[in-house]
């Protein structure tokens, strides 16, 4: 015996695969009694689906028009998820822009009007964070192939291309664990069988290549899960002891929290009286990050620590070497 919310979707199926069908049809078809049939329908008619009464010896059913499109039996919290989902997608995950767009059109077209006049008034404004790099597109035939070696849990054998060049191809052995996004990028996460270490790969410099390899056991990754691993490993960190920048520092900086805000994507960003701004940030050396504040061409107050402090004084130091004999 089906389920209900099984047989609900069965019921929807039938209904939608011919114009009118007899009840005791239906229940013959659903294997289920025309009482049964008759609450299932009232059920479907309770979430918005118009189901019209046929009358005449036998009586029957007919499923209205609009509704052609596969069945979709969502609660109204689901429906919410999967309307924020698909419209944060657009800003979150390159390369899936589009068909995040066109699904959510889809949804939108089967769904009973009064869920779909929910999802018209839930509007989410998703803001793709300002880049000077250039767009990382990925195929959804490279994301399907990464996913399922991850999923079937087989060694992937792929062509990866360096930096500035997507013909210079160096070739991989790797046991897939996680895709990921991150930045607007996809990215794999791998054990590497030849260089024996985890490593992040970018997916759009991925070329995979057919058959996959031996099957493997997965490998228990440091920091314990992948977001601590991926996080670490981008801000230079140890991935088994946090997430954290291995240098962190705190200035007041003679500009607006909002001048300043933008350009601090990672960072914390406070207003500390009017024009001036306390800034928070990290980076894999202090040299690094002393020099990541100094653009902001304003005048800087170290609050600390004081490694933050010499480093700024290195700076100046080699910069006045660098910018040569002072003057007259």
């Amino acid at each position: 015996m089906l389920r209900t919310s099984e047989r609900l979707l069965s019921l929807l199926s039938l209904l939608q695969a011919r114009r009118d069908w007899p009840g005791a049809l239906l229940a013959e078809r659903l294997d289920i009694s025309p009482r049964t049939v008759r609450r299932d329908v009232d059920r479907l008619r309770e979430l918005g689906y118009p189901i019209a009464a046929i009358k005449g010896p036998d009586g029957g059913y007919r499923l209205g028009a609009g509704s052609e499109l596969p069945p979709l039996l969502f609660d109204d919290e689901q429906v919410i998820a999967i309307s924020v989902a698909l419209q944060t997608a657009t800003s979150n995950a390159a390369g899936i822009e589009e068909g995040a767009v066109r699904a959510l059109g889809t949804i939108r077209q089967v769904l009973p009007s009064r869920l779909r006049h929910r999802i018209d008034t839930l509007e989410v404004t998703a803001i793709r964070r300002p880049s000077i790099r250039p767009e990382a597109r990925v195929g959804n035939d490279v994301l399907i192939t990464l996913s399922a070696a991850i999923h079937a849990r087989e060694t992937l054998r792929f062509g990866y291309a360096s930096a500035g060049s997507a013909t210079d191809e160096q070739p991989r052995s790797v046991e897939p664990h996680h895709l990921i996004t991150w930045d607007g990028r996809w990215y794999l996460v791998g054990w590497d069988l030849d260089r024996h270490a985890w490593r992040t790969y970018r997916a759009d410099r991925i070329t995979p290549r057919i058959p996959n390899g031996r099957h493997f056991e997965p490998r228990g990754i440091p920091g314990g899960d992948v977001s601590t691993f991926v996080a670490a490993t981008f801000r230079g960190a140890d991935p088994t002891g946090g997430v954290d920048w291995p240098c962190r520092g705190e200035v007041i900086l003679d500009l607006p929290a909002a001048d300043v805000s933008t350009h601090v994507p990672d960072g914390i960003v406070e207003a500390a009286g009017p024009g001036r701004c306390r800034l928070i940030q990290g980076s894999w050396s202090w040299a690094a990050l002393a020099a990541s504040i100094g653009r902001f061409d304003t005048d800087i107050e170290v609050v600390g620590p004081p490694e933050l402090a010499d480093a700024f004084a290195r700076l100046a130091r080699r910069y006045a070497r660098a910018g040569g004999p002072a003057a007259p």
